[in-house]
């Protein structure tokens, strides 16, 4: 799955894989994963259960993320897991770096 290739190389994460770990921050079920990265990208990313249901299963074979464990609950919730938080930390890292990056390189640019 194209979707997921994460950490190739540079360490970096897809943005479905990030925003997926950002959302279980606070634990979430599946369709109120998909509400959540719907409405923090303003409808830009939009996932179909398939892809959600796929990733979930492979941020969970890496460890990233667990199931909670609720009882009474219809739906099943995810949370992030203390590697996933790494994990989402060090990316966010190499984001700021990036754009710190781009930032000089473009803003650096005075054109006129």
């Amino acid at each position: 799955m194209t979707a997921l290739r994460d950490n190739v190389k540079g360490g970096a994460l897809t943005e479905v894989t990030f925003c997926i770990l950002l959302s279980l921050y606070t634990p979430r079920h599946g369709y109120a994963i998909m509400q959540f990265i719907d409405e923090i990208t303003h409808g830009r990313l939009m996932l179909g259960a398939g892809t959600l249901y796929g990733a979930l299963t492979t941020l969970q074979k890496k460890g990233w993320i667990v199931p909670c464990k609720k009882t009474g609950e219809r739906k099943k919730e995810y949370e992030i897991t203390a590697l996933g938080k790494e994990v989402a930390e060090k990316e966010l890292l190499r984001l700021r770096e990036l754009s710190h990056i781009a930032d000089r390189i473009i803003g650096g640019e005075h054109h006129g």
